[in-house]
């Protein structure tokens, strides 16, 4: 696991978000018993305040869901592998939405059972879980003109003409979620994209540290997901290596690739956007 943990590289800025976790992590230490360690420090709870604990894969007893499994007892199942190294990450980052994304799939297990499909609430909570990146715009005109142009996939008035705008100082930044996503991007392509979720911040916000930017993110979007609950509707497209800074070479012709930065599709599928991978 040490040399698959080695591969990542964690001065790209997709990563910035789970960081400072894994900086935590005692060197040498197994990281399922560095993540327990966080997780008591932490304080990490289920919705039913059961302490989080990550365990090994083999705990899960057969037949029983995964999510229906941590909603009952606060036990992680996880693997030595890099999928579940970032979800363990993303539990010591975002505890609170890990905690309602949780929450909202075992009740709809309990009330549905596993079946063959999962139903639109739970598809939602696993993109969400798998595949999400949380954009948080400034609650102004201009951020709400950012978030109308990734809707409508004007790739290169959004995020060509207005790069000055995304990163450090600037109305708009993004912050990767989904651990398959980041698993996925140890091996960047430029097909692969993420399902955004829109955050609209105060401007007080951006000027905050790190932890306060991370709080707040983690009780705004941890109270939506329990007040309005969660619809595939409300995530838009997004090629990661096009967040401008992210990567290099991001000219002009970058975004006119029509392969991956694609027009709006008029259908009922428009919200999941151009090539996905």
């Amino acid at each position: 696991m040490s040399a698959e943990i080695a591969q990542i590289d964690w001065g790209r800025a997709w990563y910035d978000a789970v960081r400072p976790a894994f900086d935590s992590l005692a060197p040498g230490v197994p990281f399922i018993d560095g993540f327990n360690t966080n997780a008591a420090r932490l304080g990490l709870q289920n919705h039913r305040g059961q302490p989080i604990r990550f365990v090994p894969q083999a705990e899960l007893p057969p037949n029983t869901a995964y999510e229906e499994f941590i909603g009952a007892t606060g036990c992680v199942p996880t693997r030595e592998n890099l999928h579940d190294f970032f979800n363990g990450l993303v539990w010591q980052t975002f505890p609170l939405i890990k905690r309602e994304l949780n929450a909202l799939q075992a009740a709809q297990i309990a009330q549905a059972g596993v079946g063959k499909s999962r139903g639109p609430a739970r598809d939602a909570a696993t993109i969400f879980d798998e595949n999400a990146a949380l954009l948080v715009l400034r609650d102004a005109d201009v951020g709400r003109a950012l978030a109308e142009g990734l809707r409508a996939h004007r790739w290169h008035d959004t995020l060509f003409a207005r790069r000055a705008l995304f990163g450090a100082g600037g109305s708009a930044q993004v912050l990767l979620f989904g651990h398959a996503l980041m698993e996925k991007l140890v091996a960047p392509r430029k097909a692969i994209t993420a399902h955004t979720r829109v955050l609209f911040a105060p401007a007080a916000w951006f000027d905050l540290d790190w932890e306060d930017r991370r709080a707040w993110i983690d009780m705004q979007v941890a109270g939506q997901l329990c007040t309005e609950g969660l619809v595939t509707s409300a995530f838009t497209p997004l090629p990661v290596l096009g967040v401008p800074g992210w990567w290099p070479a991001q000219d002009e012709a970058f975004y006119l690739d029509d392969t991956v930065f694609r027009p709006k599709r008029a259908d009922k599928n428009a919200n999941q956007g151009g090539k996905h991978d």
